[in-house]
């Protein structure tokens, strides 16, 4: 551990004195995102969530924004981790860092789910629309949310914002990207809902029952805000236009034989229960291609400058090419 576990122990000791037994402390590997921990006491199981060690862009890693949404949306219908306290006092592991309940249920990073019935997945396919309406319908200013982030323009900003990060990390051409930098901005939608979005929603992020086929918890708020929602529902979406060699996904394999419902059955699903009224277009999916084509383009830069946090960044990063070849398919 990059953090003295003494220190972390006498804290844990100070905030919770109900505590019994040694403390455990288990690493949850786990992607690009923020160092995750069990944190296990005879009595207690815990999750600690904490900042990479190091230098951060400012708005990075903001693990206090993680406690305060998951905090918010407690009573909200939506499943969340029952959130305990947040500390910003680096003299404990180094970073700020944020407790929150551990929750028994399965996880996913395969979006085939490998090893449940064909009904089954059906059905957890469906609550993963029905979770993400749930957590659009939310009055974020009624739950405290209403300075989350900016309402409004959120697709001009995100254009904008991703399309500079081309520029600033580009080491190649790439005649795909060039060309979604063009055609996005002409066809930003007119509508302007907003709501929490995510920013990162897909099977992986979801945690299961142990046994039953419904969510118990919706995990990693890092990329949360206040947005448009079918930017969320576009990058759930990802899996149905994204082969299984690219991050994974489901494109042109049998989706009846594995009960898994057709991209336009999903969507219907989410729609069914959503309340804002808009729905998914061609410019959304392209959208969310070229902003995953943009994280892995990150992923390769941090690869070669030898910060990225997972050992395959560098292969993940060549998916960056895919990616925008995928959206420029769609358009």
């Amino acid at each position: 551990m990059s953090f003295d576990l003494d220190r972390l122990d006498a804290f844990m000791r100070r905030a919770l004195p109900e505590l019994e037994g040694p403390m455990r402390l288990e690493p949850i590997s786990g992607g690009q995102s923020n160092p995750t921990f069990f944190l296990t006491y005879d009595n207690r199981r815990l999750v600690l969530r904490k900042q990479p060690a190091g230098e951060l862009l400012p708005s990075a890693h903001a693990v206090d924004r993680e406690h305060r949404i998951i905090s918010a949306l407690k009573d909200s219908g939506v499943p969340v981790p029952p959130a305990l306290l947040y500390c910003d006092d680096r003299a404990v592991v180094g970073t700020p860092f944020y407790l929150m309940e551990r929750l028994d249920g399965r996880v996913f990073h395969d979006c085939t789910l490998p090893g449940v019935s064909p009904q089954e997945r059906g059905a957890m396919y469906a609550a993963m629309a029905r979770t993400l309406a749930a957590l659009h319908n939310v009055d974020f200013a009624g739950v405290g949310l209403g300075d989350y982030g900016r309402p409004g323009n959120y697709f001009i900003r995100q254009v904008s914002r991703w399309s500079r990060q081309w520029a600033d990390i580009r080491t190649r051409d790439d005649a795909d990207v060039d060309r979604l930098i063009a055609w996005l901005p002409q066809y930003i939608p007119s509508d302007d809902a907003t709501s929490i979005v995510h920013g990162d929603y897909r099977i992986g992020n979801l945690m299961f029952h142990p046994t039953e086929p419904r969510i118990v918890a919706l995990l990693d708020w890092e990329l949360s805000t206040l947005g448009h929602p079918l930017a969320d529902l576009a990058h759930s979406a990802m899996a149905w236009v994204s082969a299984p060699d690219e991050y994974g996904g489901i494109r042109g394999l049998d989706l009846p034989t594995l009960g898994i419902p057709s991209l336009e059955s999903y969507l219907a699903a989410y729609d069914g229960e959503a309340r804002h009224g808009v729905r998914l277009d061609t410019f959304h999916m392209v959208f969310a291609l070229f902003r995953w084509s943009m994280i892995f383009e990150g992923i390769a830069a941090r690869a070669r400058t030898g910060t990225a946090n997972a050992a395959d960044a560098a292969g993940t990063g060549r998916l960056a090419a895919a990616f925008a070849s995928r959206a420029a398919e769609l358009i």
